[in-house]
């Protein structure tokens, strides 16, 4: 059943905790229009509500898209957060405003799961990671569906940006790509190896260090490779990148077509990772100057982390009890996932500005 944004009329930007229909069950109740009103806010209530056992109540799920309600990478995520607690769960199903989520407790293991469209496999990671890395026993990870997505993290972030970070603060997780799925034909798959911690140490980045190294990989999937040298003579311009640090790669084991770019910076304490994905109609010079764009004003920043690494980093942050990072302002994005950190978690998130376009980002647990 979907409920309508006018039911929520009245509700404060973020409800208490109220009582759902089940009276045995006290639930956190969220309005997933609030914020960016996009499907952030499921993945990360589902990851909080595993961490923390507390169970929770959406209404209005992705009332901001074109088309609202669970899609098939939504609803994958949920019945991956379902499988791996043995969780109690109201519905899930394609085009559901609203779902109940009861866990159970996290279950380290062997798990598949597929999306079965081009929908992203990144972002059922993103939902079941977090309460794996303290599991209390190891986990492996076959996902399958899009690896290579517009507005989602593409496996190079992942492998490069994101999971370094994380083992840095206890975990050992090893993804491997096995192929790429771009969209629209998808059929991408990685696994994935989880080597818990017993608790997660803080990570502060105050800054990124030094740059060791800028580099940028064009790929196509059955398409010229003229559309990888087109892109990457627009990086190499933009950035002033020399030839030994181009790269182009054409890929067989592709289900479809498809192309991305992607821009490494690698720092003495992070590294960053921008990409621009090819569209029909729009020009490679066009995909290409999107990353450069990106990479360009983190490199004008002396700040650790961009602003997707940004969001990435509060809920693990928050599990740690402690952390914190610079990094240019916040997207729409991380900040409603500060939002519903609040709702899960006693953590405090400070968002101070140090100077035009650098921000410092803390989180601390609450006494």
């Amino acid at each position: 059943m979907r409920e309508s944004a006018g039911s929520a009329a009245g509700w404060c930007h973020w409800p208490q905790p109220v009582r759902g229909e089940r009276k045995s069950l006290m639930a956190v109740l969220i309005d997933g229009s609030q914020g960016e009103g996009g499907g952030q806010i499921l993945r990360s209530s589902l990851s909080l509500s595993l961490l923390t056992g507390q169970p929770f109540r959406m209404v209005n799920i992705r009332a901001k898209r074109r088309k609202p309600g669970l899609l098939r990478q939504h609803l994958t995520a949920v019945l991956a957060a379902a499988k791996i607690s043995g969780a109690e769960v109201l519905g899930a199903s394609i085009g559901s405003g609203m779902l109940d989520f009861k866990p159970g407790k996290v279950v380290p293991g062997e798990y598949a799961f597929a999306v079965g469209t081009a929908g992203s496999a990144t972002l059922v990671l993103q939902t079941i990671l977090p309460p794996l890395l303290t599991a209390g026993a190891p986990s492996q990870l076959k996902l399958e569906g899009g690896t290579h997505n517009p507005f989602a993290p593409p496996f190079d972030f992942l492998v490069k940006a994101f999971l370094p970070l994380i083992n840095r603060m206890g975990p050992r997780v090893c993804a491997t790509l096995v192929r790429p799925g771009f969209y629209p034909a998808g059929g991408g798959e990685f696994h994935v190896s989880i080597t818990p911690a017993d608790r997660l140490a803080p990570l502060h980045l105050g800054s990124r260090g030094a740059i060791a190294a800028k580099r940028a990989v064009a790929r196509v999937a059955a398409l010229p490779r003229t559309i990888a040298q087109r892109e990457l003579a627009v990086i190499a311009h933009k950035l002033r990148l020399d030839p030994d640090a181009l790269a182009v790669e054409e890929l067989t084991n592709s289900a479809g077509p498809g192309n991305v770019v992607i821009v490494e910076v690698e720092c003495e304490h992070v590294t960053e990772v921008f990409t621009g994905f090819g569209e029909k109609h729009v020009p490679a010079e066009d995909v290409a100057r999107q990353a450069a764009a990106e990479a360009r004003e983190y490199l004008a920043a002396d700040v650790a982390v961009g602003p997707r690494l940004a969001d990435q980093l509060l809920l693990p942050l928050a599990l740690a009890g402690s952390g914190s990072f610079t990094t240019l302002p916040l997207s729409l994005h991380a900040l409603t996932n500060i939002g519903v950190l609040r709702q899960f978690m006693n953590v405090e998130t400070k968002v101070e500005q140090i100077e035009k376009k650098v921000f410092r980002v803390s989180v601390e647990r609450k006494a």
